[in-house]
């Protein structure tokens, strides 16, 4: 994203029946049994279910995972930082349902995107604006929750004089959000974006204060990920789009759709890698905030 001291003004516009065929006479019996049956559908969701908590229990750090329903699978996904026998221990966590799991490498380490330098500021900390909200006449803009955890108040420059509000809320770990007010009315919030939710297969196109604009692919819904000290963080968007230390809170957008907010991730943008980002929906509703 661009220098937020050049373009504050203009940063954010870019910024998921039993049919019975009776001949003759059906037990009693039989008709209940098969009436308490689950279908074969519940069956496979249910031992997804399962597999996924499962996997979350194995407290391995450095791993994503969501339900493939496609595939019938849970695919994890593990960072480099995740041994061989850490990937065993994912497995042993599964038991016998560990055909169920689909493990997936990528490059780097999953970590909050969290860097010291320039765009919106605090505490020595710099993070990227996501997406303009508001709630009646008062203005607001979301960005991720580990960066709110961290910085009270937010400024518009890396000496940090520009005052542009305080973080009135954030939840992080557990979700990755944090809402902040404009407090300076000398700072425009242009809007221009509806929020929506992402699909599998979606073209999404992400923008932070480090690495600017990319684009790539949305592949997975409902992630879970352990960034590792206990910060696991559930319900993500997982993506293609690279980003880099600094991206945090940024926005990921389909055209005008408001889609998420830059959570972690993997790589970077010259080798490429992994990115999850916090679901815009869920954040204004937590809020009661539109974005607009």
């Amino acid at each position: 994203m661009r220098d937020i001291q050049a373009s504050f003004r203009h940063r954010i516009t870019k910024t998921a029946r039993f049919l019975v065929v009776a001949v003759g006479v059906v037990a009693a019996s039989s008709v209940a049994g098969a009436a308490h049956a689950a279908p074969p559908a519940e069956d496979a969701a249910s031992t997804l279910t399962s597999v996924n908590a499962a996997v979350g229990k194995s407290d391995v750090e450095g791993i994503a995972w969501f339900n493939d329903a496609k595939s019938g699978k849970v695919v994890v996904t593990a960072d480099s930082t995740v041994t061989a026998e850490e990937i065993a221990e994912v497995k042993r966590s599964a038991g016998d349902d560990a055909d169920k799991l689909t493990i997936k490498r990528t490059k780097g380490e999953f970590k909050p995107l969290l860097a010291a330098g320039d765009a919106i500021h605090g505490n020595g900390y710099r993070c990227s604006l996501g997406f303009n909200v508001q709630q009646g006449s008062t203005y607001y803009f979301l960005t991720a929750g580990h960066c709110g955890e961290v910085v009270s108040t937010w400024y518009a420059d890396p000496g940090e004089t520009t005052v542009i509000g305080p973080t009135v809320d954030y939840s992080f770990p557990g979700d990755d959000y944090a809402l902040v007010r404009y407090d300076n009315p000398a700072l425009d919030h242009p809007g221009g974006y509806v929020a929506a939710d992402a699909f599998v297969g979606e073209n999404v196109t992400r923008t932070g204060s480090t690495t600017g604009t990319h684009s790539g692919t949305v592949t997975g819904l409902n992630a879970t990920v352990n960034y590792g000290g206990g910060d696991i963080v559930g319900g993500l968007i997982q993506t293609t789009v690279c980003a880099e230390p600094g991206d945090s809170g940024g926005p990921l957008y389909d055209g005008n759709k408001a889609i998420g907010l830059t959570s972690g991730g993997s790589g970077n943008c010259s080798s490429g890698g992994t990115t999850f980002f916090q679901p815009v929906t869920e954040a204004a509703q937590a809020y009661g905030v539109t974005v607009y």
